[in-house]
């Protein structure tokens, strides 16, 4: 397949997706919680339902990796990685900026990725070679490169691990701005060009595969905490920034060296 044939599988994967949570959205609903406690409702079932029935119609070699229902064929060339509610707790609070993630992988790198934004209808979408776009129009980040001057968003999860949360924490002063919030929705704002750093802890695959071609054909980076690329057997740590030189300062105060 082509990348523009890969890249209208996931527009009709996330076609599928955007009008099942909707039916759902601030009404009355049952949420359960996972053995992690992390919440769930049959919106997000549903929505990867829908998200799956097409990639088992267009692309049924393809494998697949969702948050709800697991993965299958992960051994395939092609494998896509499904989000269908990122921010559940977003949804069930009635707070709009939940989103939708689709991301393909071709033999483990992501090269594909869709945020969609149901509530507000909104989509970021971009594909490796092909860059970044909002709603079809293209995207960059801000060319911000100095620490000093950037936006800095940090998740709004206190790290578990005490080593973490040291990092976590040298950056509660840092940038022009300062602000908390969490789900793929800021990863959008950043590689939009509003946003200049976006560090988050304790994700799944399913979180971030999507946000690495985004991110990056927006020209920006986003890593792991040690610089290394994102996968799906990445830990979970995430760092994201406007620019490569703003990306290297913020790995070195991540580390300690810049601190």
């Amino acid at each position: 397949m082509q990348t523009s044939d890969l890249v209208a599988i996931a527009h009709a994967v996330a076609d599928a997706a955007r009008p099942v949570p909707m039916r759902y959205f601030r009404k009355s609903l049952r949420v359960e919680h996972k053995a992690d406690l992390s919440p769930v409702t049959i919106a997000d079932r549903e929505t990867e339902k829908a998200m799956r029935a097409v990639l088992h119609d267009r692309c049924p070699d393809h494998g697949i990796f969702g948050e709800e229902h697991g993965g299958q064929h992960l051994d395939a060339r092609f494998v896509w990685v499904l989000d269908p509610i990122d921010g559940t707790k977003s949804f069930i609070t009635g707070f709009p900026l939940f989103c939708s993630l689709v991301a393909l992988l071709d033999g483990g790198r992501p090269i594909v990725g869709i945020v969609d934004v149901p509530a507000i209808g909104e989509r970021y979408t971009a594909a490796v070679g092909a860059g970044a776009s909002f709603d079809g129009e293209p995207i960059r980040t801000s060319g911000c490169e100095q620490l000093d001057d950037a936006v800095v968003y940090l998740a709004g999860h206190e790290p578990t691990d005490a080593e973490l949360d040291r990092r976590f924490r040298a950056f509660r002063d840092v940038g022009r701005l300062q602000r908390y919030g969490y789900d793929a929705f800021v990863y959008a704002l950043l590689a939009a060009g509003h946003v200049d750093v976006m560090i988050e802890t304790d994700l799944q695959p399913y979180d971030f595969l999507s946000l690495v071609p985004l991110v990056e054909e927006a020209g920006g980076r986003i890593t792991d905490w040690s610089g290394a690329p994102l996968s799906l057997s990445s830990k979970g740590d995430v760092v994201a920034s406007a620019t490569p030189a703003l990306h290297e300062a913020v790995l070195r105060r991540l580390s300690g060296a810049g601190a």
